[in-house]
């Protein structure tokens, strides 16, 4: 199943106080970038956020899940109607998460 318009603009709507917060589609799904970091995706209407330790600080009862066959596990975010909680459990989790790699054909990340 596919990721809704209606919940991928939801999500985007909770994390607006953000500056950074992008998406790029994947596949009917969406991978979830802030300030350039992927830090998580939005997979079948739920959120899911990079297993780093910051995360599961915040997330303690959140048991990685991989989002399709084949995947790592990510940690499903089960609270997304608090927006300011959504809001620091990303700026807490950027610090940990890895640098954007290079596109080598391209110049750029």
């Amino acid at each position: 199943m596919a990721t809704s318009a209606e919940y991928r603009d939801f999500i985007l709507d909770q994390l607006s106080g953000l500056d950074g917060i992008r998406v790029r589609a994947m596949m009917g799904e969406y991978v979830l970038y802030y300030r350039d970091r992927i830090v998580g995706g939005i997979y079948d209407d739920r959120l899911m956020v990079k297993d780093v330790p910051a995360a599961r600080a915040l997330l303690p009862e959140a048991v990685p899940e991989p989002p399709y066959p084949g995947a790592r596990g990510l940690l499903p975010v089960e609270s997304v109607d608090d927006r300011a909680s959504l809001e620091g459990l990303f700026r807490a989790m950027w610090g940990e998460l890895p640098d954007p790699k290079m596109n080598k054909r391209k110049g750029r990340a």
